[in-house]
């Protein structure tokens, strides 16, 4: 199952990264950085908790990974990595439900430079907080002086200090922003349906009459976009949720029976299994979004392609498209692709009035 969703999640959300980064999906500023985010976050959860910790484990059992500062350290990073996922899909829904529910608000909130500021100090804070995971580990045993593997520290369930990083730890991923969706998305829910009959209303709308209202359709397609996400999140990470509700309620300590054991264990793989459904979510809500990756993969003319590519992003959108359809990525293509970025560039930083042989 890890190689499953390391080997779909990689190539799916480098491919949204570089489409949604172009801006031509027909998503508002805002809503474009926050998904790119989402993106990222996810990538950085598969590369840190499944390909470094599951399939590594696996497969590599034992390399400079497992000594223990090391392994501190990817320890910290796939847990900063997993809180970033969750608080920016957090962001996002709060986000749409400004744009939807208040429109005051709206203006000042829901744009780029807003953005731009919540996600980088959400990504802040949630690395400082994570900074303690890499003191609560102990090596498990010694190798030629060397310290290999690691074991909590026995002080991590007896200390108050720990005791309460560890209750702010679970309340702040998922708790926190488990009931913060379900309580926006019930907000959304309700303004939505209250805007929709006094706009019907206004507009002389009713059952027997055909007209679409293209400002409806417009939120329509905002609103399926937002409940798809937030509920694709909400249904994976429910049963940590329970899990979690259950350790905590049940006092059994670190005495987990079997089926406590499993559940926790299918709590884990749909964890992971959240960071790999974004992209087909916009693949199958957004219509412009599929267009984009379409175009992505299948570059009709060299026209189009330097519509698409310049050089900071042509090496990624290349290796993607290799690995999702190697047959028609050569590597003439990849000179053209090159060639074609660098005229561009070439052109549009030109100044006024010179020519190419001046530039060189």
């Amino acid at each position: 199952m890890s190689v499953i969703a390391s080997g779909t999640s990689k190539p799916a959300n480098l491919l949204t990264m570089v489409v949604l980064s172009r801006g031509k999906c027909g998503l508002s500023t805002c809503a474009t950085r926050y998904l790119v985010a989402m993106s990222t976050a996810d990538l950085l959860v598969i590369v840190t908790e499944v390909i470094l910790r599951r399939i590594r484990f696996r497969y590599f059992p034992r390399s400079f990974l497992d000594i223990t500062p090391v392994r501190c350290v990817n320890i910290a990073l796939a847990s900063a990595a997993t809180d970033c996922s969750v608080w920016f899909t957090v962001a996002f829904t709060f986000d749409r439900f400004v744009a939807i529910c208040c429109w005051k608000l709206k203006t000042k909130y829901c744009t780029g430079k807003t953005a731009a500021a919540v996600l980088p100090t959400i990504g802040i804070l949630l690395c400082l907080k994570n900074v303690p995971f890499y003191f609560t580990r102990t090596p498990a045993l010694f190798i030629e002086g060397v310290p290999w593997f690691t074991k909590m520290k026995p002080s991590y369930f007896t200390e108050p200090g720990w005791m309460a990083f560890d209750w702010l730890n679970s309340i702040l991923t998922p708790l926190l922003p488990f009931a913060g969706i379900l309580l926006l998305n019930v907000l959304t829910v309700r303004s939505i349906l209250a805007a929709n009959r006094v706009r019907k209303g206004l507009k002389g709308l009713n059952k027997d009459e055909k007209r679409r209202d293209p400002n409806l359709e417009t939120r329509r397609r905002s609103v399926v976009l937002l409940f798809a996400v937030s509920g694709s999140f909400v249904l994976l990470w429910l049963t940590t949720v329970v899990q979690f509700i259950h350790y905590r309620s049940t006092g059994t300590g670190g005495r987990w029976s079997e089926s406590v054991f499993i559940l926790g264990k299918v709590g884990l793989i749909l964890r992971n299994v959240n960071c790999c459904t974004n992209t087909f979510i916009y693949a199958a809500t957004q219509s412009k979004f599929r267009q984009q990756v379409k175009e992505a993969l299948m570059y009709p003319d060299k026209s189009k392609m330097v519509q698409w590519v310049q050089c900071r992003d042509c090496y990624a959108l290349f290796m993607v498209c290799r690995f999702l359809n190697p047959s028609k990525c050569t590597d003439g293509l990849q000179n053209d692709l090159m060639a074609l970025s660098l005229t561009e560039i070439s052109r549009n930083e030109r100044p006024e009035g010179a020519t190419m042989d001046e530039i060189k």
